[in-house]
């Protein structure tokens, strides 16, 4: 078990002992009042009318009436019948200081009617009185109800009104109490049950909280120690709380990570192969140049054309991982868009037209956005030219653009007349080094314009979108976020 479960469990369990406790102990002390009221006399109107009721009946139907009275009277209701030896009539145990309470309460001077003392016509004669809760009931707050029948006044009726001596009876006073025995350890018996729930509830969700943090760890180690393909999906099951969903998020993290390994690897494999063919090439025109001296021109025109080739793809890979490093523009430069986007058509229109395209624009670009204007520039030109490139020979390229003032965004839409690109492959053509059927042919590229131009438009909090024309073409849409104010 970690450290987590231990203090989570901790913490639980003094939490719910301390509850236990103050729970037990509040009904520790009602029962510990209840016992202390059982030696109190009850001075209430209905037990003096019960008393007057049980010394009628003891006057006027004698000793065995009174305790058939006593005998079926209601356990919280019973009254005692003590004679002078202090024996109680139905043999029941008598608290000698409750006892002496009421002898003395007989004896005073302004005698009460809750204590009397009753005579039989043969001069028998008991000390009748009531407690307030009698011992092993703790119902002492209970109100009290009615006589019931035959706990009037006279001899005959009332004693012919009560319940044979043989139908049910209440225990006696000094019998078992309800439920047996009161055991040494039944006072507790509620707080230790509670403590063991407690412990056992405690444990049970400290290990429900701790078991997927353990797996949150042993996942982190295991991608760290390069297993990519662990994920936490399986061991969260069913689990709906916040660690499930930084299970799931974990799981996401994983993915974006073996996505970005997997991106790395291909892209090293990508750059060996781009670099291996300008090599050989670089090395037969160089051994061209040794076995003919004659030809040693065409040979460093070779050697400087592959150079520069090599110096591109450099470059380009560097841009692209500048910008993957990190993730934002170093410079916030105020770049007169409209202008940068002159520039761009207009060297753009110049080799279109040599290749018997036409180049058009539309809309109003007189806008000001921050970000790296060198960046920015390449971006937009990679898509321009690229769409000029591709388009079919005799047809139009044109530029949109269009303000949405609600969002505070440009959009630069490029359109071209070109093969367009298979619909599964829209979501690749802006991966390094992806270069599709229509374009493999084309040596001139690498495949990186279009993944450096996604890189710098997200860099300054833009996007692009590429899409099928209808009637064939591509449709490549940059959205950029401009200032309020125009240029």
């Amino acid at each position: 078990m970690g450290r987590l479960f231990w203090k989570f469990f901790f913490f639980t369990m003094l939490a719910q002992i301390i509850a236990t406790i103050s729970v037990g102990g509040t009904f520790w002390l009602k029962e510990m009042e209840s016992r202390e009221n059982a030696d109190r006399l009850d001075l209430s109107p209905s037990a003096s009318f019960r008393i007057d009721s049980a010394a009628l009946t003891l006057q006027y139907a004698g000793v065995p009436a009174l305790r058939d009275l006593l005998t079926n009277m209601e356990h919280h209701r019973q009254i005692l019948a003590v004679d002078d030896s202090n024996h109680e009539l139905l043999g029941r145990a008598v608290n000698p200081q409750a006892l002496a309470e009421a002898r003395a309460m007989l004896n005073s001077v302004n005698q009460r009617r809750e204590v009397q003392l009753a005579y039989a016509k043969d001069g028998t004669h008991f000390l009748l009185f009531a407690l307030a809760v009698m011992p092993g009931d703790g119902n002492f707050n209970r109100p009290e109800a009615g006589p019931g029948p035959g706990a009037g006044p006279g001899p005959g009726p009332d004693a012919r009104a009560m319940p044979p001596p043989n139908g049910p009876q209440n225990p006696p006073i000094n019998g078992p109490m309800r439920g047996g025995p009161m055991l040494p350890f039944q006072p507790f018996l509620g707080v230790i049950t509670a403590i063991v729930a407690s412990l056992i509830f405690a444990w049970l969700l400290a290990r429900y909280f701790s078991k997927p943090i353990r797996s949150l760890r042993t996942a982190f180690g295991a991608i760290a120690g390069g297993n990519l393909n662990t994920r936490l999906d399986p061991e969260m099951g069913r689990r709906s709380d916040e660690l499930a969903d930084l299970g799931r998020d974990f799981d996401t993290m994983a993915e974006r990570l073996t996505n970005l390994v997997d991106g790395q690897r291909r892209m090293l494999h990508e750059v060996s192969h781009e670099l291996r063919s300008p090599l050989s090439r670089l090395q037969v025109a160089i051994g061209l140049a040794r076995q003919q001296p004659d030809k040693i021109d065409s040979s460093l025109t070779r050697i400087e054309r592959e150079s520069a080739r090599m110096e591109k793809l450099v470059s380009e890979l560097l841009t692209i991982s500048r910008l993957d490093a990190s993730g934002h523009l170093l410079g916030r430069d105020d770049i007169d868009l409209g202008g940068l986007v002159a520039k761009i058509i207009d060297d753009a229109r110049f080799e279109a037209e040599a290749s018997g395209n036409t180049l058009e624009f539309v809309g109003d670009c007189s806008v000001c956005v921050q970000g790296d204007m060198a960046l920015l520039h390449s971006a937009i030109e990679n898509v321009v030219r690229n769409a000029v490139k591709h388009t079919t020979p005799g047809t139009e390229v044109v530029v949109e653009a269009l303000l949405n003032s609600v969002r505070n965004e440009i959009k630069l839409t490029v359109l071209d007349r070109g093969p367009g690109v298979p619909e599964k492959e829209l979501q690749v053509i802006f991966e390094p080094f992806f270069r599709g059927a229509s374009t493999v042919r084309n040596s001139d590229g690498h495949g990186l314009g279009l993944a450096i131009a996604t890189r710098v438009v997200s860099s300054h909090g833009g996007r692009i979108v590429a899409t099928n024309r209808d009637g064939g073409g591509l449709r490549v849409e940059i959205f950029l976020p401009v200032k309020i104010d125009r240029v």
